[in-house]
């Protein structure tokens, strides 16, 4: 089989692409709804707007914004313009990036368990969104052993409440259903998984990602094809950045270690991922809100715009955890020991996605590479270390250093409106 790099799509993929139908198939999301106060947004300047400008004063509605993911989410939300409502349980870490960020200030905050349907389902009328970013989830493979039934609920059911809730709407949406590199059957293949290889799961975490895509695949078919909501799913390879303090992920693991002086422990050395920065993830999802809910900004009609898309690096950046730990190091000085586990839970030991898909239909592209992610986020965390107040701006320059590349680089969303597909 030949390799080819997810950036490079062949003329016989486009033909193909015109006529595939993927069958589709996080981030913390039991706490009565508790508003906080609603501000305006942060956009700042009157140039193009990545994206083309569709956030501007939209409504937009993020399950699990309290989270690490849903936190960067948010604050380029701001940035775009938009009216953000966050629905989530507590930050799920302490510190916690949507506290430091100070979002329960800047966004209308709700306390809400996404398991608690009648609770999701009153906040998301209330709120009357145009866009949905369902990024509520029990995110971590090592908890996923530990507590099953909560994976499964939060993922699985979390997901069916909020379709349940979109299904009730009646003035148009577009709503991005988040869910994992994870969700496909792991075969440990050298060549990357695309939007329709089976679904599964070896570990829970995996297993509730890839149920969660047969619940959006079905309701989508049974429930969206006429409706006002538009539905699609995204699939993003593994994400790092700035403000991730989650436990028994390798990023956030490495950096407690550097702070503290001590050595990292590495417990999985030979296992590759396709790490991604969070902003490469992000910019995928909301492209895709975007194109769900202005069809002419994608490359295919709008009902091949709802289904299941791939985000994830260019197949250089599939890189084994020993190597990203050697790439932390050479921006933060430390050192680091094998501490191997034979009798450790299972872990898929190789993963990687094929991006074809969205680079095909909706102009998608990664723009930094392995080196670049990994440097713009222990950069992240050494200026925290340094100046703690400075999270947001940090956080916000970081954010228009990379879309400032994007449009560089000729990415469609971060082009003027005018130069879209």
């Amino acid at each position: 089989m030949t390799l080819v790099k997810n950036v490079c799509v062949s003329p016989l993929f486009h033909a193909l692409a015109s006529q595939a139908r993927a069958f589709c198939l996080s981030n913390e999301a039991d706490a009565a709804i508790v508003p906080s106060v609603t501000l305006t947004s942060d956009r700042t300047g009157s140039g193009p707007q990545p994206f083309a400008g569709t956030y501007s004063g939209k409504r937009v509605f993020v399950t699990g914004h309290t989270g690490f993911k849903g936190a960067w989410l948010c604050e380029w939300l701001l940035a775009l313009g938009a009216e953000v409502t966050g629905y989530s349980l507590p930050a799920p870490t302490q510190p916690a990036l949507s506290q430091e960020l100070s979002l329960h200030r800047r966004v209308k905050h709700l306390e809400g368990d996404v398991a608690d349907l009648a609770s999701l389902a009153e906040a998301i009328r209330a709120a009357r969104p145009e866009f949905v970013f369902h990024l509520a989830a029990q995110a971590i493979v090592r908890e996923s052993y530990r507590d099953p039934v909560r994976t499964f609920s939060t993922n699985v059911m979390g997901t069916v409440h909020t379709l349940e809730a979109l299904r009730r709407l009646t003035t148009p949406c577009a709503a991005v259903f988040v869910t994992s590199d994870k969700c496909y059957e792991n075969r440990n293949w050298v060549y990357g998984y695309r939007e329709d290889d089976p679904l599964g799961g070896h570990d829970p975490y995996s297993a509730s990602k890839g149920a969660a895509e047969v619940a959006i695949a079905s309701m989508r078919r049974s429930f969206f094809k006429e409706s006002a909501v538009s539905v699609a799913s995204a699939r993003a390879g593994n994400v790092i950045g700035g403000g991730d303090w989650a436990k028994d992920r390798i990023v956030p693991d490495c950096i407690r270690s550097l702070q503290a002086g001590q050595a990292i422990l590495v417990r999985n050395r030979s296992a590759t991922r396709p790490w991604q920065h969070v902003l490469e993830a992000l910019s995928g999802y909301l492209w895709l809100g975007a194109c769900l809910s202005e069809p002419r900004l994608a490359r295919c009609a709008r009902a091949m715009v709802q289904s299941a898309f791939n985000f994830g690096p260019s197949h250089d950046a599939n890189r084994s955890v020993a190597e990203l730990v050697v790439e932390v190091l050479k921006h933060w000085p430390g050192s680091w020991e094998d501490q191997s586990d034979p009798g450790a839970p299972k872990e898929a030991s190789v993963l990687q996605l094929s991006t074809d898909k969205a680079h095909s239909l909706l102009g998608w592209a990664p723009v930094w590479g392995f080196a670049e992610a990994i440097g713009n986020t222990v950069e992240w965390y050494r200026k925290r270390a340094g100046d703690p107040e400075a999270v947001q701006s940090l956080t916000a320059a970081q954010i228009s250093q990379y879309v400032g590349q994007a449009a560089r680089s000729g990415v469609p969303w971060a082009l003027p409106a005018s130069s879209t597909p």
